[in-house]
């Protein structure tokens, strides 16, 4: 499951994430904050909507994104399994 930078507002184009809560391999569920973004009028927590384990962050802590980038991949349960 792609996870995207969240809309902010009408005239909000992009957010920075200021902090990741969660990195890769970390189980996920859903409501649990994934990440911190800030915008020039707004600083949020964004939640998970669905559970599972984050496979990738494709955009780093300090970095970025444009509305609708994709932020990071989430496998969905029992995606990531132990040997």
């Amino acid at each position: 499951m792609d996870i995207l930078m969240p809309q902010l507002g009408e005239t909000v184009a992009e957010g920075k994430i200021t902090t990741w809560f969660k990195q890769p391999g970390d189980t996920v569920a859903p409501g649990d904050n994934l990440f911190e973004i800030e915008t020039d009028k707004v600083s949020m927590e964004v939640p998970a909507i669905a559970g599972g384990v984050l496979q990738e962050i494709r955009v780093p802590a300090g970095t970025a994104a444009p509305v609708g980038a994709i932020v990071a991949i989430l496998a969905g349960d029992g995606a990531a399994t132990s040997p």
